[in-house]
């Protein structure tokens, strides 16, 4: 099972409008050591008081272990997170966070096409410095609602050329023209897709006739259920406490295990961070997570209690809890 990460006491050393309603923060550790070593794709939970915790991509750079960078957009009508940030840190406000963690790692591959969607230009800035590093084949398709909107593309083009970074401005251009970028698959080649929930769903599609694990995608939102989803209550059978509990249709399996006081290490209760992540003994779940790979979906050895509840026609689930 997945554990906490280690809670970090950092202080906000600078911040920097980068992009209309994005914010840019660079943190450095209070005892002033550096911070864990991490790879292209990790995120940290960001401990914003009240029970609200927020995870957030690095956007910084690897080699400067003395501060990490985050980017936070503003959503007016999300759950409060992002208007907390925007609202409350400023340069030196103290903070806690998480130590890096990573659900969206860096293949190794000979090519990668890097797909980017607003804010979701955050965790593949990393893997684009690391690339180059290496020497990869690889190009840059970035979209926004209009340049102003597009945080952090002007320096990327500028760094890296506009040969490999390709902004695309909607108000200029349109949008991502998915099948001219994605119509032909090609060999060695990994695509790596951040952005909001409908591009993603528009490259899984595209992206069908790919190799089998060319295409990696990291969501800032649990999948949208479809019609078939159903959320019937069903029992869950707590194999170490050996406590069996009912999961109403309006709860989460997470909110009724509580109820019973049994403890689940959890975050952002969202299916986003993959903390709560459970063994399954027996059952099947409906995955209904941003984290888990399809292959573990598939295997369901593993499900996200925080969202996920029993597949249809699966009364029961016996989890390792």
């Amino acid at each position: 099972m997945t554990q906490l990460s280690e809670r970090l006491d950092v202080v906000v050393a600078d911040v920097d409008h980068v992009a209309d309603r994005v914010v840019s923060l660079v943190l450095s550790r209070i005892d002033g050591e550096e911070f864990p070593s991490w790879e292209p794709g990790a995120h940290i939970d960001v401990y914003l008081g009240d029970g609200f915790t927020r995870q957030y991509s690095l956007c910084s750079s690897r080699e400067d272990r003395d501060i990490l960078r985050i980017g936070v957009l503003h959503v007016p009508d999300s759950r409060g997170g992002s208007q907390r940030v925007h609202e409350n840190l400023v340069m030196g406000a103290p903070l806690a966070i998480s130590a890096p963690r990573n659900n969206f790692p860096l293949v190794e591959s000979r090519k990668y096409l890097f797909i980017a969607g607003g804010i979701g230009i955050t965790p593949i800035i990393p893997m684009l410095e690391e690339a180059e590093a290496k020497g990869r084949d690889w190009r840059l398709v970035y979209g926004g609602r209009s340049r102003d909107t597009m945080a952090f593309g002007q320096a990327l083009e500028d760094k890296y050329g506009s040969n490999k970074v390709n902004l695309y401005a909607e108000d200029e251009v349109g949008r991502l023209d998915l099948q001219e970028i994605l119509g032909m698959p090609r060999a060695h080649m990994l695509v790596y897709a951040c952005g909001p929930g409908g591009m993603l769903s528009a490259i899984e599609d595209f992206c069908m006739g790919w190799p089998p694990g060319a295409l990696h995608l990291e969501r800032f939102t649990a999948d949208t259920l479809g019609a078939g989803s159903v959320s019937e209550p069903f029992e869950v059978e707590l194999a170490r406490s050996g406590r069996t509990v009912k999961v109403e249709t309006t709860e989460t399996i997470l909110d009724a295990v509580e109820k019973v006081g049994v403890r689940i290490l959890s975050s952002c209760r969202a299916g986003l961070c993959g903390t709560c992540e459970t063994r399954v003994i027996s059952g099947t779940p409906d995955h209904r997570d941003a984290v888990l790979t399809q292959a573990d979906k598939d295997a369901n050895d593993v499900m996200l209690p925080c969202v996920s509840r029993s597949a249809a026609g699966c009364g029961r689930l016996i989890l390792d809890l």
